[in-house]
């Protein structure tokens, strides 16, 4: 056993000579276990919430997203789907026109943002799965029908079985050079049913209104004009992948997204936000670490008989710093590991029982979540070692002086 180990370990277990050395020690492991648990779970509960936000736009976007690098709309041709579907691993390519509109319901009024699809995108996106009033179809026996969110059907207080009254969709008519709102002539408007109601997510709920495809290039007077293409891949394909094949066929007049690009500023606010509750824990850390500061100069000073007899039988200064250094990382890894473990438990038991609710009545989730992560405890350790070797340096170079002095 390492001889500067030994000692250190000794004195940790061994009672000092002053009551309040131990205090103070007792307090440095608390402190620094309770701010590693803390660190822990809150980088836990941000991992959950960027898997939430995934989650959540993985339903409503596709994996992989086409758009025109300028302007609102590109003509697809039947040669330009045939280019993306050759590219392996490429499943359902779903043309979506999508654009703002004004809805119109009885006595109701709201903008919204109108989202015309393939029949199968309801179902291929999984958005069949978030319908909780009507059905999730967008036509039946040649009709058409509207899925409209949760949020518009409360604002315009639609009813899904009322056959008399149909949402009134109303759309600037792009045929004409100038526009007067004044003028009936210069809106378009087409009548459609609602025929299911979905509940995602609030930015989507209180806005989006999906219709048929052809519904909304007819309103629109789209024509073979589409706002993008978004595609779903074969099981097993990896995206990152088949998305530079995808760009490499279409060329430079393309946007090629997946769903982390799609809404980057989002993700990139929510990993900014992660690394300043990182950065604000580790100084909480730095400032609890001064307990093992003056633990550790106390101990110095507690010791000095012993450090006076180990300079007697040749304990040169470089083996009494290590002593100080190695008892404060023994008082810190006690405190992390405690720390650690706590965290990992908490974080647990909130994946299995979400103890800890968000607080709010939602039909997405109702604790908060979390998702650990390796990287995260590593980085919480290397953390806890380099707050520990300055804490404990300045106290083990003073007990070396000492000797020094007395030499």
């Amino acid at each position: 056993m390492n001889l500067s180990y030994f000692i250190a370990r000794r004195y940790f277990l061994s009672k000092k000579k002053t009551n309040f050395i131990n205090i103070i020690s007792i307090i440095s492991m608390i402190g620094v276990g309770v701010g590693t648990m803390a660190l822990v779970i809150v980088l836990s509960v941000f991992n959950g919430l960027e898997d939430l936000f995934r989650s959540l736009h993985g339903t409503f976007d596709s994996e992989i997203n086409i758009k025109p690098a300028y302007g609102k709309s590109f003509t697809v041709t039947p040669q330009l789907l045939a280019k993306i579907r050759a590219v392996e691993g490429v499943g359902f390519i779903a043309e979506i026109i999508e654009d703002n509109v004004f809805l119109s319901y009885r006595k109701g009024h709201m903008p919204a943002r109108m989202r015309g699809v393939p029949d199968q995108f309801i179902r291929q996106n999984g958005l069949d799965q978030a319908i909780i009033a009507g059905n999730a179809r967008l036509k039946y026996n040649d009709k058409s029908y509207a899925i409209v969110g949760s949020g518009v059907q409360y604002i315009l207080s639609i009813a899904l079985k009322d056959e008399m009254n149909p949402i009134q969709i109303w759309y600037p008519d792009n045929s004409r050079k100038t526009i007067n709102v004044s003028s009936p002539e210069s809106i378009r408007k087409s009548s459609i049913r609602a025929g299911g109601v979905f509940a995602l997510e609030q930015r989507y709920d209180k806005d989006y209104i999906f219709v048929p495809l052809s519904f909304a290039a007819d309103l629109l007077q789209m024509g073979n004009k589409r706002n993008s293409l978004e595609i779903s891949l074969k099981d097993g394909e990896d995206v990152d992948q088949i998305k530079a094949q995808i760009k490499k066929v279409l060329g430079a007049n393309y946007l090629v997204q997946d769903r982390d690009e799609q809404h980057a500023s989002l993700l990139q606010a929510i990993r900014i936000e992660k690394l300043f509750v990182y950065i604000t824990f580790s100084v909480i850390l730095a400032v609890a670490s001064f307990n093992i500061f003056f633990s550790l100069t106390m101990l110095a000073i507690d010791k000095r008989k012993d450090v006076a007899v180990l300079s007697a039988m040749g304990a040169a200064p470089h083996f009494i710093r290590r002593v100080f250094m190695t008892e404060g990382a023994i008082i810190a890894t006690v405190g992390t590991l405690a720390g650690l473990g706590s965290g990992f438990l908490i974080c647990l038991a909130q994946q299995m029982f979400g103890i800890f609710k968000m607080g709010m009545e939602s039909a997405i989730v109702d604790a908060y979540p979390v998702k650990m992560q390796l990287p995260d405890f590593v980085a919480t350790g290397i953390t806890i070692a380099l707050i520990t070797f300055v804490a404990s340096y300045f106290p083990a170079v003073k007990a070396a002086k000492d000797i020094d002095i007395r030499l």
